[in-house]
């Protein structure tokens, strides 16, 4: 008689699951400490503007406009053509779904606020500033770290974190800002004007639907994203710039870890802070 043989089921390795979990814990517990290293060079670098006398505010005010020159008013070109084709684009949209829905026209303002003014605006902006300069800052501090140039500012006697650090922080911070608020408003009307081309739709309606969907609460959204958007770019690529050691072979290393840092750290908090948003949104109207 033929004899059955039943197939053996695999059973796990504890060994192997042991070693799965030691390496997440070490990916977290590596996050963690470079999420401290990130927040403990913002606090040193204001500490050491704010009693390092070593250079007086007029010089760091100096490197703060040039550094938001840069980041801001160069960026505006490529801030505006991005904005006004995502706004044409978000407006076309909204429009033609809510007339296939037979929404009333009233409700396209309050999803161009959630989309461009909450969500899109920001992030875009973000991205923009990460491509552009965190990749300049990240590599000038490590040529700066390479050529022992920081070093030489510290034998004259000034700090870097208050001359090289602050004031590029400080001036991304304003210069993100000022762009989200720049793209914003060229997202929803540039759009506008754009979208007017294909739609008939009064400007004056566009404009009050607007300000109905406006909330105070989305201010403090604004800032809040923008602000913290341009303190962990900034941060991040003045971090991954100083930590070059000797040879300019290592620039190119910690500019591509500073994107990558920068894009996961900002991808992360606007998600958190949105999904927070909508969660307390949700609890005021009782539905959780």
């Amino acid at each position: 008689f033929p004899i059955a043989i039943e197939p053996v089921k695999p059973r796990m390795n504890p060994a192997f699951l042991l070693t799965a979990v030691d390496r997440l814990g070490a990916r977290l517990i590596g996050v963690v400490l470079y999420t401290y290293e990130v927040f403990l060079m913002v606090y040193l670098s204001f500490r050491a503007t704010l009693f390092d006398q070593a250079q007086g505010l007029r010089t760091i005010f100096g490197v703060v406009s040039a550094q938001i020159y840069f980041t801001a008013w160069q960026a505006l070109p490529v801030i505006t053509v991005v904005a006004c084709a995502t706004g044409a684009i978000v407006i076309m949209q909204s429009s033609f779904q809510m007339s296939l829905l037979g929404a009333g026209g009233d409700i396209v303002g309050k999803v161009l606020v959630i989309a461009i003014i909450r969500e899109i605006g920001p992030l875009l902006t973000a991205l923009i500033v990460i491509a552009r300069s965190g990749t300049a800052v990240a590599s000038e501090l490590g040529t700066l770290k390479a050529n022992r140039e920081i070093e030489a500012l510290e034998t004259m006697g000034i700090n870097p974190l208050s001359y090289i650090v602050f004031p590029r922080i400080l001036g991304g911070m304003l210069s993100v800002l000022c762009l989200a608020f720049f793209f914003d408003i060229t997202a929803l009307f540039g759009g506008y004007l754009v979208s007017a081309l294909v739609q008939d739709r009064p400007f004056y309606f566009f404009v009050d639907s607007l300000a109905a969907a406006f909330q105070f609460e989305d201010m403090w959204l604004f800032l809040l994203k923008n602000g913290f958007s341009g303190l962990i770019i900034f941060v991040i690529s003045c971090s991954q710039g100083l930590k070059v050691k000797q040879s300019l072979h290592e620039v190119p290393q910690v500019t591509s870890k500073a994107v990558v840092n920068s894009l996961a750290y900002v991808i992360a908090f606007h998600l958190i802070v949105s999904l927070l948003f909508y969660l307390n949104q949700l609890s005021r109207l009782g539905v959780i």
